[in-house]
């Protein structure tokens, strides 16, 4: 008996049965599952794509996107036109992608070479090499000198010099806040267009300015050559400007009386250093009260040096480009371009006489005889008025001798000629003078005794008198000095004029002389009449 998948016959003799598989199949028809079905897509491998086998028989397929009947021995699989058409497209598209893939590779290795280049080029013509060579010949004394940092670095620490990271922006350049990578807090200072035929000169100004170590004076930490204009990386300063906390928006200054004066004595102590004591004379030729920074514990710190000077070893002045901010410019140097110490002296004034009153060096808000404060403050105090212009806070703390004091000591600096000013340190020794009286003596503050302050003031008064008789004259002739200023005119008219200015007023003091034998009296009446009102 046949079994499943074969058929059966008659047999050629004529007696009997033949089993056979069926087409497809193969095996022993007389067993049980004898007859098995034959893979062709595997045996005979009949399709040129799709082969799928079929219980006795086979199917052959063409894939998506071609046609036929996909057999070897028929007409096979014929891509139809529109995914040939596809199919190039998508050629194209990857031939396309690779070559870019290699323009775009080749682009950025050469422009990496182009700015290696740059780099350097700007590092040996910023004085990066020199900088190098003076670092190491001071490290071989045991000095501390400024860190170099590459680019990478810092415009990583100023997130690629993002708006959000801007300190300030000012005449000498822009300041950012920058991290670095040890979570160091920094001001980073990108400064302006840098005089590549001074280039020697800048590198020793950096060197000196990163070996200054005064509380007072910001640390210069490092500078970046890798870029068009030097970077360079000071401490950070975290409490603003004494001129936020003097000039307080819509708000009265909480700085007491107290803090101004040690501020004022930090600020000449740093200057008189500068002036002194550093390794060469600097000159910072822009102090105002903008470039005085706060700490947390309300520290002055002297900044930007962008303008600064050191004053060469064979002379006490140079001939330079004026430069500086209206309103603390010293008159004799706007007209004669000469550069001394005495200028931050006036400058150091103009500070002085803000920290007294509040107001601003100089205000078109004011009327026009009060827009400079320096001749505002002479003015007041050659009309006995200045208790009028005193900031209410320091007229409330402070007394009025002490008030007296650094209000004369401030007009000593506002002198027009720059000879008659004091120095830095003689400031800065009267300023901790009085801050000493006044650790010594904190009862003298608000409500002293009469009788020793009169003392006092008997003491002060000859000094003050002298003071009043050298300003008395100068101060018509400083305000047309100052006109000069605010027009910021140039021109052999207006110097000339100015010269004239500051002959005349050596001449005019001998005059003033003969007014001021009763500015003894004066004073102390001035006084005096304060002390009884607070009675």
């Amino acid at each position: 008996m046949c079994r499943e998948n074969s058929n059966c016959t008659d047999a050629e003799n004529g007696n009997g049965y033949q089993c056979h598989c069926l087409k497809g199949f193969q095996g022993n028809p007389y067993l049980q599952n004898g007859c098995q079905d034959i893979n062709e897509c595997v045996i005979s491998q009949p399709c040129v794509e799709i082969c799928t086998n079929l219980p006795g028989t086979y199917n052959c397929s063409c894939p998506k996107g071609s046609r036929g009947d996909g057999k070897k021995d028929g007409n096979g699989c014929t891509p139809t036109k529109r995914f040939r058409s596809m199919d190039i497209v998508l050629g194209v598209s990857i031939s396309f992608l690779l070559v870019l893939l290699g323009v775009s590779w080749l682009y950025w290795g050469l422009r990496e070479r182009k700015i290696s280049r740059r780099r350097e080029k700007f590092f040996l013509e910023n004085g990066g090499r020199l900088m190098l060579q003076k670092i190491l010949s001071e490290r071989e004394g045991s000095i501390e000198s400024a860190r170099i940092f590459t680019d990478e670095e810092l415009k990583k620490a100023m997130d690629h010099y993002h708006e959000s990271r801007i300190l300030g922006q000012g005449g000498q350049g822009t300041v950012y806040r920058g991290i670095l990578a040890d979570n160091t807090v920094v001001a980073i200072k990108k400064a302006k267009i840098l005089d590549r035929s001074q280039v020697e000169e800048f590198i020793n100004e950096l060197i000196i300015l990163s070996q200054i170590n005064q509380p007072n004076v910001v640390k210069l930490i490092g500078c970046c050559f890798e870029t068009e204009v030097p970077l360079l990386v000071y401490e950070f300063v975290t409490n603003g400007t004494l001129s936020d906390h003097i000039h307080k928006c819509g708000h009265e200054s909480t700085l007491s009386w107290r803090a101004r004066l040690r501020i004022a004595g930090e600020t000449a102590g740093a200057l008189s250093y500068l002036h002194s004591d550093a390794s060469a004379q600097i000159l910072h030729r822009d102090i105002k009260s903008t470039n005085i920074l706060l700490d947390e514990n309300y520290t002055a710190k002297v900044a930007d040096f962008g303008a600064s000077r050191l004053v060469p070893l064979d002379g006490t002045q140079m001939t330079t480009l004026v430069q500086g901010t209206l309103g603390y410019l010293d008159p004799e140097y706007l007209c004669s371009s000469q550069l001394t110490e005495k200028s931050d002296v006036y400058s150091f004034g103009v500070v002085l006489a803000e920290l007294l009153t509040g107001l601003r060096a100089l205000s078109f808000e004011r009327a026009e005889n009060e827009r400079n404060l320096s001749l505002y403050f002479a003015s007041a105090i050659k009309g006995e008025r200045l208790f009028e212009i005193i900031n209410p806070m320091v007229l409330n703390e402070g007394n009025p001798e002490e008030i007296m004091e650094v209000a004369m000591l401030a007009n000593q600096c506002l002198t027009v000629k720059g000879e008659d000013r004091p120095t830095m340190k003689e400031v800065a020794m009267e300023l901790d003078g009085l801050m000493r009286v006044m650790d010594r003596h904190p009862c003298l503050n608000r409500s002293g005794d009469l009788e020793e302050a009169e003392d006092l003031l008997g003491e002060r008064s000859s000094e003050c008198d002298g003071i009043l008789r050298s300003n008395a004259s100068g101060s018509d002739e400083a305000s047309e000095c100052d006109g000069i200023l605010r027009s910021n005119a140039s021109g052999s008219n207006e110097a000339s004029e100015c010269d004239g200015i500051l002959r005349s007023n050596a001449s005019g003091s001998d005059e003033a002389r003969s007014n001021a034998s009763g500015s003894d009296d004066s004073i102390s009446n001035q006084v005096s009449i304060e002390i009884e009102s607070r009675r």
